[in-house]
C-alpha cells in the first residue's frame, strides 16, 4: 500500500492556490495554473497527500462523483481517511444493478458519510422513453447517447455547477481513450479545475489497495464486471476482453463512453 510521498520536498512545499476565474483572467491562465497542480501532483505518490494538496491548491467548493465502483471506492476512502474537503455525489439513473445501491448504503456505514444523491428530471425521462421505448437505448447509438444525456450526463452537469474541482476516479490503463488523463486539467465547458488523483494506477495496484484497507466494493466485480454501469447496458466480460467490454456491448465502436468524461468542450485559446 503507497503510503509515501515519491518527493518529500514536493509534497511539503507550499503549494500555489489556483486562482478564481475573474474577467481578466484568460483561458490560457487558467490552462497553465491548471498544468502547474497536474505537476505537483504527478511528484506525490500518496493518495490521500494528493487530495490533500488538491484541496490546498484549489479554492471553492471540490466535488467527487462516485459511480460506486472500485476505482471510486479508493478515491473515496482516500477522502474519508485524509479528512480532505471534498463533497461526494452520485448519480442514481434508476436502472442500477441492486448490488451498487447496496454498495452505497455499506459506504456510507463504513466512513460515517452521506453521498449526496442525484437523479434525473422526471418529465425528461419520461419524454424519453415515451419517444425511444423503454429499451430504445438497444435501436441505435444515438438512443443510446440520449439515454445517457438524461439520465447521467444533465445530473451530472446540475450536480457541478458552482464547483471549481471535479474529483473522478478515471486511471489511464482504463481505455485507449483514457490513455492520456492527467492529474489536472482545466475544463472550459463547467469552468473548473477536472481532478484525476489514480489517473497513473495500475489495477494491480488498484486492487492492493483496496485489499489492503478492507475497502467495501461492489460485488459484481468479483463476478466479471469489471466495469459497471446501468443494469440493461452492463454484462460481465469474457477473458481477454478489454474492461470496458462490458459497457453497451451491442455497439461496435473504439472507446464506449456515456458521456460523463467526453463531453464536447469549448476550445481553448492554449489549445
Amino acid at each position: 500500500m503507497p503510503t509515501k510521498t515519491s518527493n518529500a520536498g514536493a509534497a511539503n512545499a507550499s503549494p500555489r492556490a489556483i486562482r478564481q476565474p475573474s474577467p481578466t483572467s484568460t483561458p490560457n491562465d487558467w490552462v497553465a495554473e491548471a498544468d502547474a497542480l497536474d505537476q505537483r501532483l504527478s511528484e506525490i505518490d500518496s493518495l490521500e497527500e494528493r487530495l490533500l494538496e488538491i484541496t490546498r491548491a484549489v479554492p471553492g467548493r471540490i466535488t467527487f462523483s462516485t459511480s460506486l465502483g472500485i476505482e471510486d471506492q479508493a478515491v473515496l476512502h482516500g477522502i474519508a481517511r485524509s479528512g480532505a474537503n471534498i463533497d461526494v455525489f452520485t448519480l442514481d439513473t434508476g436502472r442500477h444493478f441492486p448490488e451498487t445501491l447496496d454498495t452505497l448504503e455499506a459506504s456510507e456505514n463504513v466512513y460515517g458519510l452521506k453521498i449526496r444523491v442525484m437523479f434525473p428530471e422526471a418529465h425528461e425521462v419520461e419524454e424519453l422513453v415515451a419517444r425511444d421505448g423503454i429499451y430504445g437505448f438497444r435501436m441505435a447509438i444515438e438512443n443510446r447517447k440520449a439515454c445517457c444525456d438524461v439520465r447521467k450526463v444533465r445530473p451530472l452537469k446540475r450536480a457541478l455547477n458552482g464547483a471549481t474541482g471535479w474529483v473522478t476516479g478515471l486511471r489511464r490503463e482504463q481505455s485507449s481513450g483514457r490513455a492520456h488523463v492527467p492529474f489536472a486539467a482545466w475544463d472550459a465547458t463547467d469552468g473548473l479545475v477536472k481532478l484525476n488523483p489514480l489517473a497513473d494506477w495500475s489495477l494491480e495496484r488498484l486492487e492492493s489497495f483496496v485489499a489492503d484497507n478492507a475497502i467495501p466494493i461492489n460485488p459484481l466485480h468479483e463476478r466479471g464486471f469489471p466495469s459497471i454501469g446501468c443494469q440493461p447496458c452492463t454484462r460481465a466480460i469474457r477473458p481477454g476482453e478489454d474492461i470496458r467490454a462490458g459497457r453497451w456491448w451491442w455497439e461496435n465502436e473504439d472507446g464506449k463512453e456515456c458521456g460523463l468524461h467526453n463531453r464536447p468542450r469549448q476550445k481553448d485559446a492554449a489549445a
